[in-house]
């Protein structure tokens, strides 16, 4: 044999680049009828409802920043993101990671891939690369159409943050894309958890559906009242923690712990998803998946790893029980009562006033003070107090709040009706409801200082 066909063979038997197997796995994904589908609902779906929604004489208050989307268009990409948080981005990495290795076993072709890629790493690097970058596309998607669409039909207005406090345009976008960059870290957890189900389970429907089942088990841990450790310790806390960018501070600590946590999940979740895949006989054509592999190389680490993360919290962070205390909540009223004070004077024409002359204070208590005034629930009372330059009485109003585990609430006014009752005032866009009618707030779970 020549030194020219040893030189042959040998660059024959070369394994593909991962770049090539990247591309080829790419354009397999964007082929399938399913994908282009999703990313054509991405892309055109949240605008047209928003466009929807701003035709429509109600909103959807019950939803985080629903009820000012006719006041600002920066309003719609946060409503969108809560919904993509809850359930889109959970079945978005189920349809593409969780089922970007189990394809070829439904297919039989993973023995035409192995002849064609000659290296398995090689080829799990480009799969997993191929499914993060139609993931990644699709969360563009979501981001951009709903924006676009907020920003069409209602404007570049200035927003109100969860302490009612105002954001200028320019901070409210610098805001709205630091939220969705901040939830890519859990969508990426969910992804590492779909390459794993898909890898170990096979063929089986679990492993594409196990991301969507690891999202809703979470959501039902959020709702419960779990210590504040174990509430930071879940990977997914990142979907809901962003909200404390649009608080003055920023309650930037959970978001912080939450997104390191997502992280760390998503890591262990490939390097495992990883290791059974370089373990896995691909010389039996009727392999379903491994139950007893899938247990000990997968559920246990993670559920090790949740132990773990549950114990780092716990001793990194001070606080301790629901993280939900009185003399948070009335912090938390009192400031955002009189940044919408605030507003709604510049909005009724009245002599301008600010926060420091309202001097305004908060005293609440849960259950008509029969009940320890912490944790969640929607038996909290509050009374606000105020002062006006040059009046002698005090003002005050009647608060009645709805508390999540998470540490949000909605606050609904109970008088006086004049104060915070229910009337339409003149705005720039329009006729809105009186700002201090109800609003949304925020309390933050950490101790940042002492209890009092």
């Amino acid at each position: 044999m020549t030194a020219t066909a040893v030189h042959d063979r040998t660059a024959v038997a070369r394994p593909v680049s991962v770049p090539r197997g990247y591309r080829f796995e790419l354009v397999k994904l964007v082929s399938q009828w399913r994908i282009r589908l999703l990313v054509l609902a991405c892309w055109i779906a949240p605008g047209v409802f928003v466009v929807g929604v701003s035709q429509q004489s109600t909103l959807p208050s019950d939803t985080l920043f629903g009820r000012w989307m006719l006041a600002t268009g920066w309003a719609a990409p946060l409503v969108m993101l809560g919904f993509a948080g809850t359930w889109a981005l959970p079945l978005l990495t189920s349809l593409v990671a969780g089922d970007v290795f189990a394809s070829e076993d439904r297919l039989g072709t993973w023995r035409h891939l192995l002849v064609a890629v000659r290296s398995p790493r090689r080829i799990f690097v480009a799969k997993a690369l191929a499914s993060l970058t139609v993931i990644l596309l699709l969360v563009a998607g979501l981001a951009c159409s709903s924006t676009v669409g907020g920003l069409v039909t209602v404007g570049n207005q200035p927003l109100v943050g969860l302490d009612g406090h105002l954001l200028a345009p320019s901070d409210a976008a610098w805001n709205v894309l630091l939220a969705w960059l901040c939830v890519l870290a859990p969508t990426l957890a969910l992804a590492a958890i779909g390459l794993l189900g898909s890898v170990a389970l096979g063929r089986s429907p679990m492993g594409l559906l196990l991301p969507a089942l690891v999202a809703l088990a979470m959501q039902l841990a959020q709702m419960l009242p779990l210590p504040v450790a174990v509430r930071l310790a879940l990977p997914g806390y990142a979907f809901i923690s962003w909200n404390g960018l649009f608080t003055s501070p920023a309650q930037t600590g959970p978001l912080l712990i939450g997104i390191a946590v997502s992280l760390v999940w998503a890591v262990l979740a490939t390097l495992l998803a990883h290791l059974l895949f370089l373990r896995r006989d691909f010389t039996n054509l009727t392999y379903d998946g491994s139950g007893r592999r899938a247990i000990t190389a997968g559920v246990l680490p993670l559920a090790g790893l949740l132990a773990v993360t549950i114990a780092v919290v716990t001793v990194a962070t001070p606080s301790t029980g629901s993280g939900i205390r009185q003399d948070k909540v009335q912090r938390s009223v009192a400031t955002a009562f009189a940044h919408l004070y605030r507003l709604q004077t510049e909005e009724l024409h009245r002599p301008a006033v600010t926060e420091a002359q309202l001097r305004a204070t908060a005293a609440c208590n849960k259950g008509a003070g029969r009940l320890a005034a912490e944790g969640p629930g929607n038996d909290w009372r509050c009374v606000v107090s105020w002062h006006l330059p040059g009046v002698q009485t005090t003002g005050q109003a009647i608060y009645q709040l709805d508390f999540t585990a998470d540490g949000r609430f909605v606050a609904d006014g109970d008088g006086p009706k004049e104060v915070n009752g229910y009337f339409l005032v003149r705005t720039p866009v329009g006729d809105a409801p009186n700002p201090l009618w109800q609003f949304d707030g925020n309390v933050d779970l950490l101790d940042t200082t002492p209890k009092g």
